[in-house]
């Protein structure tokens, strides 16, 4: 997962013997519903007898939680440096939560920790289905999700994990993150249902930037847009002011304008445009969730500007039960953390005796966590129900809700 710009990876009821989809939704609105109401490293190859090391080291010190019969994996770089390792600390902290909170859940968790590696990854997952788990919650990045989903697919256990990058993704591995595609397409939508048909783009030389522009081009076109101008910068103001004395010579027919970033690097860019002889508030300003920065809020040249997000009112009862529960505040992955122990409880219950599978998971009705109601695809990506949040001095506020459920149809 792409913690946007301080942690990157280079972020139900059973009739018969046929799940309903209406049904099983209500009852994991049920399930889920209560938290919001309440409110890069490479690869190794890991030999099997290392990988059984590092997992007999990481079952050491995470013992197992719950006394369910359902046992879940649980994979997180508990033991990774900084941010990895905070990260991943607070994501198991919100996973015994939500299991603390279901009171009579069937569950059993089997926390690992993979070290934030890909190796480390192996060992842990293969570890957690030899202890029997019929799901694995995890890895976070997306290389360790590459390292493990072969274990976990050649076993037939189904895998949630946390990565934003779409290209792990595949029916049987899912991503439950918040991922950039899913940005993109919102708020583009929301900018052409204001009548905003020309845009033009200043777009971060990053993985992050790539999947964040061929996202934007291919959903202005579906919507009847054009893409005027899009340029890519490096790190450095030179190289931004570069691409902003490119973009302004089409900045005069377009009326949206797309900087997919996070608030220093828009800064510079707004800077840089402004440098070039663009009034930015001419336009439509449009970001990602990455504008959700004080930065990007202190800036009076961007007040009034758009970004998709959800709606924040579900994390913040979250938080304060978590702050209450551990004494700080959880980063935003924490809550994806709870969210997923939710489901799996909410799926285990109403399933009974049987396995969790991929006609399970993917529900078009979705389901509903802290976050709005999301649901995953069968190619193992995810869809969002997201808000379109305004950029004021202080803060992001909703100007458009988010979904708060979804058809029931193919997907």
């Amino acid at each position: 997962m792409a913690f946007q710009r301080g942690l990157s990876e280079a972020s139900a009821v059973r009739a018969h013997s046929w799940w309903r989809p209406i049904a099983i939704a209500a009852a994991l609105v049920t399930a889920l519903g209560f938290a919001g109401c309440s409110g890069t490293l490479n690869s190794v190859d890991l030999s099997r007898s290392n990988a059984a090391a590092a997992g007999a080291m990481a079952s050491e010190s995470n013992p197992n939680r719950g006394t369910g019969d359902f046992k879940v994996g649980l994979i997180l770089p508990l033991s990774a440096n900084g941010n990895a390792g905070a990260a991943g600390l607070a994501m198991r902290n919100a996973a015994e939560m939500a299991l603390a909170e279901l009171g009579d859940s069937n569950i059993q968790l089997l926390p690992k920790d993979d070290g934030g590696t890909g190796q480390g990854a192996q060992g842990a997952v293969q570890q957690a289905i030899d202890e029997g788990a019929q799901i694995v919650l995890g890895p976070l990045f997306a290389h360790s999700v590459t390292t493990a989903k072969p274990i976990a697919r050649d076993r037939g256990i189904p895998m949630i994990a946390f990565s934003t990058d779409s290209n792990v993704a595949a029916t049987g591995t899912y991503l439950l993150s918040f991922l950039p595609e899913s940005d993109v397409d919102r708020v583009v939508a929301y900018a052409i249902s204001q009548g905003k048909r020309s845009f033009i783009g200043l777009v971060p030389g990053s993985a992050y930037g790539s999947v964040a522009e061929g996202e934007f081009k291919q959903s202005v076109a579906r919507r009847g847009g054009r893409v005027m101008a899009l340029e890519h910068y490096a790190d450095g103001r030179n190289k931004i002011g570069d691409a902003a004395r490119l973009v302004a010579q089409a900045a005069g027919g377009a009326d949206a304008l797309f900087i997919p970033d996070g608030g220093e690097a828009v800064n510079e860019a707004i800077a840089a445009l402004a440098a070039a002889g663009v009034n930015v508030r001419q336009f439509a300003l449009m970001g990602t969730q990455l504008w959700d920065d004080p930065k990007i809020f202190s800036n009076p040249q961007l007040e009034g500007g758009w970004y998709p997000g959800p709606d924040p009112a579900g994390f913040r009862a979250f938080a304060d039960r978590y702050r209450s529960r551990y004494g700080q505040d959880p980063p935003r992955p924490a809550a994806l953390a709870y969210d997923a122990v939710t489901l799996v409880a909410a799926l285990a219950k109403t399933q009974g005796p049987q396995r969790i599978t991929n006609e399970v998971l993917t529900n078009p009705s979705g389901f509903a966590g802290i976050d709005g109601v999301f649901r995953f695809r069968n190619d193992g990506t995810n869809q969002r129900g997201l808000a379109i949040l305004r950029v004021t001095p202080s803060g992001g506020q909703v100007i458009a809700p988010a979904l708060r459920t979804f058809s029931a149809s193919a997907i």
